[in-house]
């Protein structure tokens, strides 16, 4: 015979209580995929890293750097950063964090249910 437990937190509801831990989930995915671009965003004075930011609205969260050479710094394979960093230091990570992307969501889902 199986154990019963409450889902869906103080109001009951599995869908709402869903929802809200995949907003969490979302913007802590977002927060993440901004740390490990900034480690790769190229340094020269630190300023593009500086202007990294997370734009979160519900289920979706944009990551982006402004500025106006942060486009150009992304796309150029052939520039040189001695002092650090690399191209296409957003797209990169956002590749290669899928799997740490994907388990803070679901976490933040299981946890949410969970209370």
């Amino acid at each position: 015979m199986g154990v019963m437990r409450r889902v869906g937190g103080p109001t009951g509801d599995p869908r709402r209580a869903a929802r809200e831990g995949a907003e969490r989930g979302v913007y802590l995915a977002g927060e993440h995929l901004l740390t490990e671009s900034r480690a790769n965003a190229p340094i020269d004075e630190g300023t593009l890293r500086g202007t990294g930011a997370v734009y979160h609205d519900g289920l979706t969260a944009t990551v982006g750097f402004d500025g106006p050479y942060a486009a150009r710094q992304h796309e150029e394979l052939d520039w040189h950063h001695p002092r650090g960093g690399q191209a296409k230091y957003l797209e990169e990570p956002m590749q290669t964090e899928q799997p740490v992307i994907r388990s803070l969501i679901a976490q933040a889902i299981r946890s949410r249910l969970a209370q």
